[in-house]
C-alpha cells in the first residue's frame, strides 16, 4: 500500500488525474486487497528485503474485454507500481518480462492491460515495451479503458530476468503481505 500512496503523490506532480478520484481509488484498493489475499500479487525486493515494485494478475475485466477478444488466451496484468527509489533502472520493464514469461509458461498468447484513459505518458511507456493499443473503451463508471496487449513470452531484457524467491505466509520475503511472492533480479541488481 505504501507503493500505491507514493505513486498517487508522484502522479499528481506529473499532471495526470490518475488515481485522484477517492471513490475510484477506494474500489481499486479493495480489488487490490483481494488480489493480495488470493495470492495474485507479487512484490519485487532488493537484497536487503526493501520492496521496490509490485504487480498483480487478475481475471478478465468484462467492462473492457469481450468474448470476441478470446479472453482465455491472455494473462491480465494489473497494478504495476515501481517505487520512486527504483525509478530509472528498467525495473518495470523487467517485471513485465517476468509476467510475459509466466503467461507463456501457462500457454497464453497475450499479456493484456487496461490503463487510465487520459495518462498518455503511461500509454507511451507500455508501447515502448512492445504493447500494442487494441482499443479504448469508455464505460461511464470507469476511468481506465485504454486496452493494450503484448505477445506472451516476449522479453525486453532477457539477460536481467526476475525470479521467485519465496512464497506463502512462511516466507521471510513476505513481511505482512500474506499471499504474495517476492521476486529478485538475476544478472543485474534490482
Amino acid at each position: 500500500m505504501g507503493l500505491r500512496k507514493e505513486a498517487e503523490g508522484w502522479l499528481r506532480t506529473m499532471g495526470t488525474d490518475q488515481w485522484s478520484d477517492p471513490e475510484t481509488g477506494d474500489r481499486a484498493i479493495a480489488k487490490w486487497h483481494s488480489s493480495i489475499d488470493e495470492g495474485r500479487a507479487w512484490v519485487v525486493v532488493d537484497e536487503a528485503g526493501e520492496v521496490l515494485a509490485t504487480v498483480s494478475r487478475g481475471p478478465v475485466d468484462r467492462d473492457f474485454w469481450t468474448d470476441s477478444d478470446r479472453p482465455e488466451t491472455a494473462l491480465y496484468m494489473y497494478k504495476l507500481i515501481v517505487s520512486r527509489a527504483a525509478a530509472g533502472r528498467n525495473l518495470g520493464a523487467r517485471v513485465v518480462d517476468w509476467i510475459s514469461r509466466l503467461a507463456a509458461l501457462e500457454g497464453r498468447t497475450w499479456v493484456r492491460i487496461d490503463t487510465w484513459r487520459t495518462n498518455t505518458g503511461l500509454h507511451a511507456y507500455y508501447e515502448r515495451l512492445g504493447f500494442e493499443h487494441v482499443r479504448t473503451e469508455e464505460p461511464g463508471h470507469r476511468r481506465s479503458g485504454w486496452l493494450a496487449q503484448r505477445r506472451a513470452g516476449v522479453t525486453t531484457f532477457p539477460n536481467e530476468l526476475l525470479e521467485v524467491v519465496g512464497h506463502g505466509p512462511d516466507s521471510r520475503t513476505h513481511g505482512p503481505c500474506v499471499g504474495q511472492e517476492a521476486l529478485r533480479g538475476r544478472g543485474k541488481s534490482t
